[in-house]
């Protein structure tokens, strides 16, 4: 999930500009050169001339659009949560507006937070639901450990040329909350049957339909 995020921003002569959903920095430099940098985990740095800055500035947004549709916390891999969170006997889904397709209520792990923590945020903010994960948690909590639950699946999937997620895949049930929409990322949510999976458009993929089809099963008719 794309969030927005605060930045220190250095107190420097120079502007900071929001392009979708990215925060752009742009900063003068000694000897009349520009520095640009994009938040994105880590900051991607350029140069250009005075003559060639607005061509420069360009072909920086062509490449963050092309290359960098999500923002991303390291540059080859990120760790990712995926909630198949299952009511009865259907699982709530997404129409992810950036990526054009079903897609479970999930988002990136932060940098401060572990697996779990991130669960339970995604939930809150994509979809306004308070959860229980589902899952054994082994009895190994002590000074220096917490045990986390263990997830029911972990893929790892490409999500540019240039970029992979490694996903930790949790099924879960409402517990708390109302679902709601989150209109800036999400074209729609509802809750999916089965026999629903095969009338979605766009079709989800075939990873994705195998773990709803798994979560119906494990976690649904309760």
């Amino acid at each position: 999930a794309a969030k927005a995020r605060s930045h220190a921003w250095r107190e420097r002569s120079g502007i900071t500009i929001e392009h979708e959903g990215y925060l752009i920095w742009v900063e003068r430099l000694p000897h009349y050169s520009w520095q640009m940098g994009c938040r994105q985990g880590a900051w991607t740095v350029f140069r250009f001339s005075p003559n060639n800055f607005r061509r420069g500035l360009t072909l920086f947004f062509c490449m963050v659009r092309v290359e960098n549709s999500m923002p991303h916390i390291h540059e080859k891999i990120d760790f990712t949560v995926s909630l198949f969170i299952v009511e009865g006997e259907r699982v709530l889904l997404v129409h992810h507006k950036k990526l054009n397709c079903w897609l479970p209520i999930g988002g990136h792990i932060e940098l401060e937070e572990d697996p779990e923590q991130a669960a339970y945020r995604e939930a809150k903010e994509e979809c306004g639901l308070e959860i229980e994960l589902m899952g054994e948690r082994p009895p190994t909590t002590g000074p220096g450990t917490r045990a986390l639950v263990r997830p029911r699946f972990l893929d790892i999937h490409r999500v540019s040329p240039t970029h992979e997620h490694i996903g930790i895949i949790y099924l879960a049930r409402p517990k708390g909350g109302n679902v709601t929409l989150a209109p800036a990322e999400h074209h729609e949510i509802r809750w999916c049957s089965q026999a629903d999976l095969e009338k979605l458009l766009p079709p989800m993929s075939d990873a994705v339909k195998y773990y709803c089809v798994a979560a119906i099963r494990e976690a649904g008719g309760s």
